[in-house]
């Protein structure tokens, strides 16, 4: 390890893995650390039995040709190719018995949205006309992938003069919910009702908690840009940014966490780590959530008592459980969409409300023939303990509880898929609980506090922070709830660094090269990873039948990162795998004997009697230089 960094980077979830990737690109010397074995924080993958479930964050907007699109943006700044699955229908949503389909096309959903309220048509069509006509007037004419705080003066000014109408228009829905928008357009009481479920989905609030200069955006962009799931699963987004942080020489340190940020002088100078070490690095960039930096992380004498005690009281969003299955294909009908929003109660949000992803319906690597993989996921109101972690929250008050809302969300699928019981082959749960163990989401709020009127925009934690050298970024900044918030707050941070050290910055420019693909649906294990050789797609699916153990059996008796090696090598991170080889063989010797019972020693071994190829892959490895 390195003894100082240009910059270092607490927490690799996707703000996090976004700044440290820009960072390293521009030649800074970079480290990430995170307490978990893997990068992504809420967006990754684990496995069962050969099957694939995606954790949390995977339904992603950003990567269209066009509306606003920061993934597309990241990928094409990075140089990195990225294969991505286009949802055609972004969503559905069962409202009142009654299916209503998210069309790419605005004009074609209208419609569709027109016949659950045919007396509202003509205000429907007014109203995302308007929204529309704002979109493209001030977010796409000239896009700029910054939070509000850190906007340049001068090109803000020049977007202004472009159409100062419609920005002023804009800027005026500010301190304005997003009900009070609605009411200029509708009033139906029961279309209230429709965008209370459209505003919970994208930000977890009501209409009348939502910022209107929030939902104006999202109610067009994500029509506009699309939603994409990553080729292969959401193991890739992660990973390939993990990748081009590790081919500019950054460091990735997992297994470590941050138990102090060290300040002096009012400068952030490094972090003391939970085995006592401490890093020393020039500046931080931390992506984690307002409360644990206030709280847990900044020594309280280095803070106003007024600031910890504004951190203190933002609200979160709600806690949420997340179900995860295995079922037979024929329970899941024709025309069903990958994603969809089950409401139990139009009236108000509550436990019935659950939206599940179903991305096996276009990826079929996901899990073998016949069956789909599931994921679902709605709020809990329910009291959860709470731990760091090394937790174990066993305990029979604990695990009953966890089944009965394991049981409670079958009943609501259940009905909107009659005979999922009877057709399901596994399944699992995470409650709030696990969430925080393992995420550090305090209580199990996956989207960090609410976006509402009073704790939105400025009035959230800036990419400046109270503390110089010290920058954040993630979902408790400006920008907010979504993966494409968090990667803009991501590219912010990176770009308040340049500035410190006189870089060029990461801005739009029309006549970038793109690097995103859009695969054809359905896609399978032959449609990806077409940029490698046939041999090292060899190896990369060889690599991709790892179980990525959380307690590896490979790993009992070998300080090895075997695990690391092949869950780097499944994404076709060749160069950070060949690294882990290479730093191991400085301190011991890897003959072909210790090589076999590593391999022997692999689960599948037990399982099946076949072990995994490690030694095939880390033969490859060995014997092969790799570009960087």
């Amino acid at each position: 390890m390195s003894d100082k960094f240009n910059a270092l980077i607490i927490g690799a979830g996707l703000s996090g893995l976004t700044a440290a990737s820009l960072l390293s690109k521009r030649g800074l010397k970079v480290a990430v650390i995170d307490r978990n074995f893997k990068p992504g924080g809420s967006c990754g993958i684990f496995k069962r039995n050969g099957y694939t479930f995606d954790q949390g964050t995977a339904m992603l907007y950003g990567f269209g040709s066009e509306g606003f699109n920061p993934h597309r943006f990241i990928f094409n700044c990075l140089e990195e190719p990225f294969d991505v699955i286009k949802h055609e229908i972004l969503y559905s949503v069962k409202f009142k018995d009654k299916k209503i389909r998210f069309f790419a096309d605005v004009d074609k959903f209208v419609e569709e949205l027109s016949l659950i309220f045919p007396k509202q048509k003509s205000n429907l069509k007014r109203f995302y006309s308007d929204m529309k006509d704002l979109y493209n007037k001030v977010i796409i004419k000239k896009p700029a992938y910054e939070t509000p705080d850190e906007t340049n003066k001068i090109l803000a000014l020049k977007k202004l003069l472009l159409n100062p109408v419609s920005y002023i228009k804009f800027l005026g829905f500010m301190n304005k919910s997003t009900k009070e928008l609605l009411e200029k357009y509708f009033d139906d009481p029961e279309i209230f009702k429709f965008f209370d479920k459209l505003t919970s989905t994208y930000c977890y609030t009501t209409v009348s908690e939502t910022p209107a200069i929030l939902s104006a955006i999202m109610f067009i962009d994500n029509h506009t840009g699309g939603s994409f799931y990553p080729a292969g699963s959401t193991l890739f987004l992660p990973g390939k940014l993990e990748k081009v942080i590790e081919e500019n020489d950054g460091e990735m340190i997992f297994e470590k966490e941050v138990t102090k940020i060290l300040i002096k002088n009012n400068k952030a100078i490094g972090v003391l780590i939970d085995d006592g070490n401490i890093i020393y690095s020039d500046n931080i960039i931390y992506s984690g959530t307002i409360w644990n930096i206030y709280e847990k992380l900044i020594d309280e004498k280095y803070s106003l008592p007024e600031r910890r005690e504004w951190a203190r009281k933002m609200i979160p969003t709600y806690p949420s459980m997340v179900f995860y299955a295995v079922v037979d294909s024929e329970i899941i009908p024709d025309g069903t969409n990958a994603i969809e929003m089950l409401i139990g109660n139009p009236d108000s949000i509550d436990e019935s409300e659950v939206t599940v992803y179903i991305f096996s319906i276009d990826d079929k690597t996901l899990c073998p023939e016949g069956t789909h993989v599931l994921t679902a996921i709605g709020p809990s109101f329910k009291k959860w303990p709470q731990g760091d972690i090394k937790t174990d929250y066993s305990s029979p008050e604990y695990d009953e509880q966890k089944k009965t809302e394991e049981e409670r969300i079958k009943n609501v699928l259940e009905k909107h898929f009659p005979g999922f019981k009877k057709g399901l082959i596994y399944s699992e749960i995470s409650s709030p609980s696990t969430i925080e163990k393992y995420t550090m989401k305090n209580h199990g709020c996956v989207a960090g506090p609410k976006q509402s009127i009073g704790q939105h925009m400025f009035n959230r934690l800036h990419i400046k922070s109270d503390w110089d050298s010290l920058f954040c970024c993630g979902e408790s900044c400006t920008l907010g709830t979504g993966s494409p918030a968090v990667t803009v707050s991501g590219i912010s941070a990176a770009n308040a660094v340049l500035r410190k050290y006189g870089k060029k910055q990461f801005l739009y420019d029309s006549g970038m090269k793109n690097y995103i693909n859009v695969l054809k649906k359905p896609v399978n294990h032959d449609k990806l990873n077409m940029t490698h050789s046939m041999q090292e797609r060899e190896i990369i699916a060889l690599a991709n039948k790892c179980l990525f153990c959380e307690k590896p059996e490979c790993m009992k008796n070998f300080k090895l990162d075997t695990r690391g090696i092949l869950r780097r090598v499944s994404v076709g991170n060749f160069y950070g795998a060949a690294k882990i080889i290479k730093k191991y063989l400085r301190y011991n010797d890897i003959d072909s004997e210790i090589i076999k019972t590593i391999e022997n020693n692999c689960i599948m071994q037990k399982k099946n009697g076949t072990p995994l190829q490690i030694a095939r892959i880390i033969k490859f490895l060995s014997n092969k230089n790799f570009d960087k």
